[in-house]
């Protein structure tokens, strides 16, 4: 007579539960950047914060969860998973009232306690997943270290999948607010199934019950709110009104206009990249009325590129003279926005994808080069290293110039970030010239040009009133501050969070809360 063969399917549904929680921890994380980030900025205190709270959240989850599974009688892993979709329903719900009572603790803290408020108990509940799977797929098997290994295998493989899937799927195709929904109701769905597979150890009428009422709970919680957020989002300060509104892989696009001041805005999360007036739509940032008399003192320019796009403004001031223009914006959002509402009109190429990546498929050569990609969050520092700096002088022509626009506190050219830009420029470019924007205030736009050849904006063709202003905007930064900025040790984004903190709290008190949150 054979000996009976266990079953090598018996615990699937195991292994099912466990790669879906895993996706779900990793989904709720990144979404959580989609959240927060509108209201303190794409930066690394964004992603820090997000990744220690995900951390602390499964650590206590794993604890709990493996003193629960060791103790608990009629509790279940459907009591669990039924409870982390409860609590993942509501933070769609909790996201304006957290941001508004954390503000006041600034950009750091607020960062860390809003998003410790919002994720910490849907990720807690999602860590306890293991530890009960662990419980019960051992109590059937002989290998405890194969067993324990497979299903952490398993929950990580899920956590990969669901990191791809959003990024690469989810994100383009749907909002952030219907994936967290989505992802709720899955986990109710989950917990229902999981509640028939537990049936030999819990009575299955006791855990539907549970899971019913989690569920009833949440529908009512999603019927009550939905209104509300609707109202939410459509409710608008008298001043400024959403023309324009685009979640994209890289954030929230929007365009807004204030007709009492004839302004229209181009933002992404809460980061001013275009300003124009109405009723003409000319530019109306003034470190681009310096940008462009560039080719007035460098005559005789053909070809121009410009990194980071924003509304397109300069691509129809360098056609008056002339200039034939690539540009490269990384977000699909943003060039639609310059296109539809602010004129946007491309002269030359027009590449869509990370500057870094792109300017590797380019040839030039160029005259100009303008790399404006600030934003006020923090910038996409690994475009301003000295790696990039090198890339993109191969692009210009021995004449070329390389105009570069960043933000900061001036501190009387003693800030270390713009130090720090002014020596990394200076390691590739032997001539710098450095103007601000605007001379009576201390947080600015600063434009650097660099050149290998000698510059003299007295020589060319600005007339005296013009080369007096710009004149006024010359400042000399004292480099012996700064920090040279490469791939492998770059501390510009820390050196910038005064910056961005200040940035942050200008537009919310320009334009409204109302207008970053989600």
């Amino acid at each position: 007579m054979q000996p009976i063969q266990p079953n090598r399917f018996a615990n699937f549904w195991l292994y099912c539960t466990v790669f879906f929680t895993g996706a779900a921890v990793m989904i709720i994380e990144l979404l959580g950047t989609r959240l927060i980030a509108p209201f303190y900025g794409a930066s690394l205190y964004v992603w820090a914060s997000l990744i220690s709270v995900t951390m602390i959240a499964l650590a206590i989850g794993y604890f709990v969860g493996g003193y629960w599974a060791d103790r608990a009688k009629l509790a279940g892993l459907a009591l669990i998973i039924g409870l982390a979709g409860l609590l993942t329903l509501l933070i769609p719900g909790l996201v304006q009232p957290v941001l508004l009572s954390t503000d006041h603790l600034g950009l750091k803290l607020g960062t860390f306690m809003s998003t410790l408020i919002l994720f910490t108990p849907s990720l807690t509940l999602l860590g306890m997943v293991g530890p009960f799977a662990v419980k019960r797929i051992t109590a059937n098997l002989a290998g405890v270290g194969t067993s324990t290994g497979s299903i952490y295998a398993v929950s990580t493989v899920g956590s990969v999948i669901g990191t791809l899937f959003l990024g690469f799927y989810l994100f383009p195709q749907v909002g952030s607010r219907e994936i967290i929904i989505g992802l709720a109701l899955g986990l109710f769905m989950l917990a229902f199934i999981v509640a028939f597979f537990e049936r030999d150890r819990i009575p299955l009428i006791k855990s539907l019950s549970f899971v019913s009422s989690l569920f009833l709970i949440g529908l009512s919680v999603l019927l009550v709110t939905a209104p509300l957020f609707t109202q939410q989002l459509t409710q608008q300060d008298n001043d400024y009104q959403t023309r324009f509104e685009r979640e994209s892989l890289y954030g929230w696009v929007r365009v807004i206009d204030n007709p009492s001041l004839n302004l229209r805005l181009l933002t992404a999360d809460a980061s001013t990249i275009g300003a124009a007036s109405i009723s003409h739509g000319e530019n109306v940032l003034t470190y681009q009325k310096i940008v462009e008399m560039i080719p007035s003192f460098a005559p005789d320019m053909k070809q121009a590129l410009l990194i980071g796009q924003g509304a397109g403004h300069m691509v129809s001031t360098l056609e008056r003279y002339g200039i034939s223009t690539d540009t490269i914006e990384i977000d699909p959002a943003i060039d639609e926005a310059a296109r539809d509402h602010f004129d946007f009109i491309p002269t030359g190429q027009t590449l869509i994808g990370d500057a870094r990546y792109e300017i590797r498929k380019l040839k030039g050569p160029y005259d100009l080069i303008i790399l404006d990609v600030f934003t006020g969050g923090s910038e996409p520092v690994h475009l301003l290293t000295h790696e990039t700096i090198e890339q993109i002088k191969t692009l210009l022509t021995p004449q070329g110039l390389l105009a570069l626009n960043f933000v900061a506190f001036f501190e009387n050219g003693q800030n270390p970030a713009l130090a720090s830009v002014a020596k990394t420029l200076a390691q590739s470019f032997v001539h710098q010239l450095a103007f601000i924007s605007e001379p009576d205030n201390d947080f600015n736009d600063f434009i650097f040009i660099a050149s290998r050849q000698p510059l003299a904006i007295e020589q060319g063709l600005l007339d005296p009133q013009q080369l007096t202003w710009l004149q006024q905007r010359r400042i000399e930064i004292d480099q012996r501050n700064g920090t040279l900025l490469t791939d492998n040790f770059n501390p510009l984004e820390h050196l910038q969070g005064n910056k961005s903190e200040h940035y942050r709290r200008m537009m919310v008190d320009m334009i409204g809360t109302q207008f970053f949150i989600r």
